[in-house]
């Protein structure tokens, strides 16, 4: 299957990796620098068309199958673009900054009939799938209320790799970058149906970026669960991502450094295979973990057999809504009802500043 990249920054090497774990033909790399594009060729022995104009690599090579890896401000723009000229694609998180562009994407994809997902390849993590079938299988019984704690690091170095980081309108704060994982996989687990969100942000530690670098927030599903986020890039070092389920006959704990280990895993009703879970645990280089190469695997047999993959366009939009409706909070001081009707980061402008 010919493949293109858009976007050759800090995440692109999951991307070439997965891609060349399931076989991909890498036609075309593409980077508004382009030297971005040459470097990581060479240093994944590969020998692809280098663009700077996504628009121009589309045409010309014409992909099968299309990465986007841009900046998350652009994720929106180039998704739509790549639905209304019939190009499969997956973007990585956020999927859009806004519901209206969001909305826009998703529309475009149905009209179009292409094959499209979203980068949330924690979903796919060992520990995470047998979760999810302990909740499928009804193992919990009622759910009670979960939990999930995302607390890393991202220093003034990190924020200055680019001047895009950290500003509302091209990326949103720890919430909508970093945290969006671990609160996809909240709302995914706890039954994706949210009644409500009442959230606070702050800047406490990060003085030189626009938006959050902590936020909190406590979520009413309408199944009657409830659940906290706290998101946080003022760590002193990446500690961990920790997701916590609890129900009337069960309860488990996942952490490590991406939700991909098993900590706590105790049911009333014990099953024989119960004990062997504690021993589920996924290495992982880098926050990344290594959920891009069964995400992709997963999106090419979705192009291959014309089905939406694993994680679709209703599933990121989702997880952008939560984070939006966590901003509105903040803006509001009030609960926010979901769904959420229109409403962009870009809205957050001077949140934060006009108060210093």
């Amino acid at each position: 299957m010919k493949y293109a990249l858009i976007g050759c920054g800090r995440v692109s090497g999951s991307h070439i990796k997965a891609a060349q774990n399931n076989e991909l033909e890498i036609a075309a790399l593409c980077d508004i620098v382009p030297e971005k594009a040459s470097a990581l060729a060479e240093k994944y022995g590969i020998n692809p068309a280098i663009y700077s104009d996504y628009k121009k690599m589309l045409q010309e090579v014409n992909p099968e199958l299309v990465a986007i890896a841009t900046v998350s401000g652009t994720h929106g723009e180039i998704a739509l673009y790549c639905a209304e000229n019939g190009f499969n694609f997956m973007v990585e998180k956020p999927m859009a900054m806004s519901i209206a562009e969001a909305d826009k994407v998703i529309s475009a994809a149905q009209k179009s009939g292409v094959t499209a997902g979203v980068c949330h390849q924690n979903r796919f993590n060992i520990a995470v799938q047998e979760l999810r079938r302990a909740i499928d299988d009804d193992r919990f019984g009622k759910l009670s209320h979960g939990s999930v704690h995302i607390r890393w690091c991202r220093d003034e170095d990190y924020y200055n790799q680019d001047d895009w980081r950290g500003k509302w309108a091209t990326d949103g704060g720890a919430l909508m970058n970093q945290c969006i994982h671990g609160i996809d996989l909240l709302r995914w687990l706890m039954g994706d149906e949210v009644e409500s969100v009442y959230g606070s942000t702050r800047n406490s530690q990060h003085p030189y970026i626009e938006a959050e670098d902590i936020g909190v927030a406590v979520v009413n599903f309408k199944n009657g669960a409830v659940a906290t986020i706290e998101g946080t890039v003022n760590a002193v070092e990446n500690l961990e991502e920790t997701l916590c389920v609890f129900g009337e006959k069960g309860m488990v704990r996942l952490g490590g450094m991406n939700a991909s280990t098993v900590d706590v895993w105790k049911f009333a009703e014990g099953e024989d295979e119960d004990s062997q879970k504690l021993s589920i645990e996924e290495p992982a280089p880098n926050v990344y973990g290594h959920g891009h190469i069964s995400l992709y695997y997963d999106v090419i047999n979705a192009v291959k057999n014309k089905r939406q993959p694993y994680v679709d366009l209703y599933s990121g939009k989702r997880a952008v809504e939560m984070v939006l409706a966590i901003y509105k909070s903040q803006l509001t001081g009030e609960k926010v009802a979901l769904p959420l009707e229109d409403f962009a980061s870009s809205q957050m402008t001077d949140v934060f500043t006009a108060k210093k």
